[in-house]
Parts: C-alpha cells; sequence; structure tokens
C-alpha cells in the first residue's frame, strides 16, 4: 500500500509516536484504570492522527483547517489525561519525560501546519 498525503506529513508522524507510545504505555496498566481513564487518553491520542488525516482527505482548505483544529483540541484532551494519570501514579517520571518532549513538541507543529494550509494552493 502506497503512502498518502497525510502520511508524509512530520505532524502526523510525530502524532502516530505520541499515540503509540500512549498505547504502550496504557496497556501495562490494571483492568479498572484501563478501562476507565486508559480508554479516554487512546482515543484522544488516537484522535490528533485520525483528524489530521481526515482534514487531508477532505480535500478543501477550510475543512483541512477546521479538523486541525479538532486534533489541535484532541492533543489538549491527551495532554489533561496525562496530567490526571501522572497525578493518580499511574504515569512513572520516566514515561512522563519520554512523552513531554513529544507533547511539548506536537502543539507548534499542528500551528504551523494549521498556518500553512492553503498557502501554496493559491499560488498555482
Amino acid at each position: 500500500m502506497g503512502r498518502t498525503d497525510f502520511e508524509r506529513l512530520e505532524v502526523y508522524r510525530l502524532s502516530e509516536a505520541i499515540a503509540d507510545a500512549v498505547w504502550a504505555i496504557v496497556r501495562t496498566w490494571p483492568r479498572f484504570e484501563r478501562s476507565t481513564m486508559g480508554r479516554q487518553l487512546v482515543r484522544s491520542a488516537d484522535s490528533v492522527g485520525a483528524n489530521i488525516a481526515e482534514g487531508v482527505g477532505r480535500g478543501a482548505v477550510r475543512d483541512n483547517q477546521r479538523f486541525v483544529r479538532i486534533a489541535r483540541g484532541s492533543l489538549y484532551e491527551t495532554k489533561h489525561w496525562l496530567r490526571r494519570a501522572y497525578r493518580r501514579d499511574l504515569l512513572t517520571s520516566e514515561e512522563v519525560d519520554r512523552l513531554r518532549p513529544m507533547m511539548d513538541e506536537l502543539a507548534p507543529r499542528l500551528n504551523a501546519y494549521l498556518n500553512s494550509i492553503g498557502r501554496f494552493e493559491d499560488r498555482g
């Protein structure tokens, strides 16, 4: 299967890395924590990349921008759940140290991507 446009985006690949890291962590949690908070955390982390992909797939600049904004909201939801997980002793300091740089990098990358959408299409 060939790569689609969204798979070439660095911002998408970073969102995938975060979602995969979150998945690996949540899988180790006890059953109750995994089925409550873990489910929400995984969904929000997966939603970032899913919305980037859907925006690209829509083909219209305004739709793409809207879905990137939704992706940004999902990123902030993911941050919320990570904070709650840490406060509830479900995340170790090492896991936080592994996730934090990726999370801190993704927000500005999403904003830069949002600002770039449509810029190059107008020059054609």
